[in-house]
């Protein structure tokens, strides 16, 4: 395994690829599950089954908690909902492809917005050309997209950037990922007002068992525990980069898995929010390691002037 400051870890780079698989993979999954429990049924079953199994893995201590760190991992759950239910709502109206790039356009958003660099609109501007891109092609192509579901794809790109923010403010607050099993657990409350009806026709199918299991490992033990894993093996920036490529897998599970095939449009769209999101990712590294630099010099300016105000 290599040094994190030195090279990148081949066995962290093989981890991030797996989750970012293993998450359309779920979701390809979940497509089966749908016509028996609808997207909201089968989004309450995957945070149900994967609150419980990340209960069983991380063990928390709710009951340890202050109020301040209890109202933290209620938004963060309530943020995990709309991410997760937004998503698969969108999954079931227009291609997988297409809504994971879709969806990525909220943390770009975040990233630019947080950024001082105002040359980081070119990489918002490049995502919205993304997104002109697949408008042309649903308007001028043989499939056009349903606008339904391109709004939930939207809504839960507006999901993730908040469930980025909130997990910076739980991660605060609570050691490790002591959060995370509750705050899927708020979000399966959440969402079960709008899926009890599909949990129980799918708990009423036992022959769907299997998928809902595999779904839950698929799109959420899977990915977090990979995520985790490779964290701890890579610089966050090569980390980040290599999780943007995430709409590529999934344009390429759905051909493969789903038959939803792409041409040229949908492919460059796809490209070019990836790029997009690369591009911020750089843009940022280099900013923070420029501010690193700048204080350790500013460090060591201060250091050699107690010098030699002490030797003078």
């Amino acid at each position: 395994m290599a040094d994190r400051s030195t090279g990148i870890s081949l066995t962290g780079v093989l981890l991030v690829v797996a989750a970012t698989m293993a998450l359309p993979l779920g979701a390809t999954v979940a497509t089966q599950l749908f016509p028996v429990g609808g997207a909201w049924g089968v989004t309450t079953v995957r945070l149900l089954l994967a609150s419980v199994l990340l209960l069983l893995i991380a063990r928390p201590t709710p009951w340890r908690w202050s109020a301040a760190a209890w109202r933290d991992v209620v938004l963060f759950g309530i943020s995990l909902a709309g991410l997760n239910g937004f998503f698969f709502a969108a999954v079931e109206r227009i291609p997988l492809g297409v809504a994971v790039a879709i969806e990525f356009v909220g943390p770009l958003a975040l990233a630019v917005i947080l950024s001082t660099n105002r040359r980081d609109l070119i990489w918002i501007g490049m995502a919205g050309i993304g997104l002109v891109v697949l408008g042309i092609e649903s308007l001028t192509g043989d499939v056009s997209f349903d606008v339904l579901g391109i709004v939930y794809a939207a809504l839960a790109g507006l999901s993730w950037a908040f469930y980025i923010l909130l997990s910076v403010r739980v991660g605060r607050r609570l050691p490790g990922v002591e959060g995370l099993p509750m705050a899927t657990l708020v979000a399966a409350l959440v969402i079960l007002p709008l899926g009890f009806i599909g949990l129980v026709e799918l708990i009423a199918a036992p022959e769907m068992y299997w998928l809902a299991l595999a779904m839950a490992l698929l799109s959420t033990v899977i990915p977090v525990s990979f995520e985790m894993a490779a964290l701890r093996r890579l610089r966050r920036n090569t980390f980040s980069i290599l999780l943007s490529l995430e709409p590529v897998f999934a344009a390429l599970i759905g051909w493969v898995f789903l038959g939803q095939t792409f041409g040229v449009l949908r492919g460059l769209a796809i490209l070019l929010i990836v790029g997009a999101t690369i591009g911020i990712t750089i843009s940022t590294a280099r900013l923070s390691s420029e501010v690193v630099e700048q204080h350790d010099a500013r460090k060591l300016q201060e250091g050699e002037e107690d010098h030699t105000a002490a030797t003078g």
